[in-house]
């Protein structure tokens, strides 16, 4: 079965947004992030030199790639796609490139990449892998600086409050410099992979989107690419977050991810990523859960449409899924 068909009739995977961020947990001096736990060191300006501070103490000790492989499985799920890295900078997986990862930079000192995949291979999930192209809030020329503000949150889409001087930023040396090299060394480490989930294209040239584009489909023929690399390169359509349409759509339409005006997948391949509560990353205050009925009611609309759910999960500092996700998801698998 070639991988296009394997994706049409997957239906269902996990999402896994696991950071620095799960350390903070939705909260930062007193005030709490919303709706995104994960964008925390964006929404209260924290500085690069304390951010950096979560990764000495980063140890999630219960974290049990077997247990997170197993339990996706259980519920029904055919794929896991886990963020490789995410907009703050951090891999979860030992970069060569940028030592700010978490074999490298923190105590717990093992490839979570790798551990996840090698239980994908053993249990039959395919693995799939986030990588935050454009935004870096670690590097002074991450990307985003030619964007406005988010309309939810107030805050921008680059480090602006380490480096305010947009005149000085130039997105090609992170792209050089980090954005490649690390993508190669996920492409190559971590076996076949099923897809690569790219987010918000907004600084990427056309030239940068098809080199990425081209790069997968060298090292990894098979593997899709979601239409979240920017620039029409793409192999199936991400709908917006918590995307759910009454039928399949002409174009996505997915808010402050639509950056694109993508055109419909070329092969009838769509996808909704979509959350449990509100927020993606970990966050201690968000217990806006959705109901086990919803999670199957939704799950059984998109996939009367031909639409993948992407359903996440975001562990917490010590590497757990929580309980009340555990729960809902047992509950709501077919």
């Amino acid at each position: 079965m070639d991988n296009r068909t394997w994706f049409r009739e997957a239906g269902y995977g996990m999402m896994v947004h696991f950071g620095l961020y799960s350390v903070l947990g939705g909260q930062y001096r007193g005030k709490i992030a919303r709706p995104y736990a994960e964008w925390i060191q964006s929404q209260f300006a924290i500085p690069r030199a304390e951010y950096e501070q979560l990764a000495k103490v980063f140890n999630p000790v219960y974290f049990d790639a077997e247990e997170l492989v197993t339990f996706a499985r259980d519920c029904g799920m055919k794929y896991i796609v886990v963020t490789s890295k995410h907009h703050d900078g951090f891999a979860l997986y030992h970069s060569r490139a940028d030592r700010y990862n978490v074999v490298d930079a923190t105590p717990f000192g093992r490839d979570i990449i790798g551990e996840i995949g090698e239980k994908c291979y053993k249990y039959g999930l395919k693995l799939g892998l986030y990588y935050s192209q454009d935004l870096d809030w670690h590097e002074e020329h991450g990307g985003g600086y030619m964007s406005n503000h988010i309309p939810c949150c107030g805050v921008t889409w680059d480090n602006s409050w380490d480096f305010p001087d947009e005149e000085k930023k130039d997105y090609r040396i992170c792209f050089e410099n980090k954005i490649v090299p690390q993508v190669q060394e996920i492409l190559t480490g971590y076996g076949e992979l099923c897809l690569i989930w790219f987010d918000v294209p907004m600084t990427l040239t056309e030239s940068q989107s098809q080199q990425l584009y081209d790069m997968v489909k060298h090292y990894q023929p098979t593997a899709l690419i979601n239409s979240r690399l920017g620039n029409g390169a793409y192999d199936y359509v991400s709908l917006g977050d918590n995307e759910i349409p009454d039928a399949i759509p002409q174009k996505a339409t997915g808010g402050l991810n639509d950056c694109d005006g993508f055109k419909p997948s070329p092969w009838g391949l769509y996808e909704t990523a979509a959350t449990l509560n509100d927020t993606w990353g970990f966050s201690a205050y968000d217990q806006n859960w959705k109901s086990p009925e919803k999670v199957r009611e939704l799950r059984t609309h998109l996939n009367g449409l031909g639409i993948n759910y992407l359903l996440n999960v975001g562990p917490d500092h010590l590497g757990r899924i929580p309980a009340p996700a555990m729960e809902i998801m047992r509950k709501a698998a077919l």
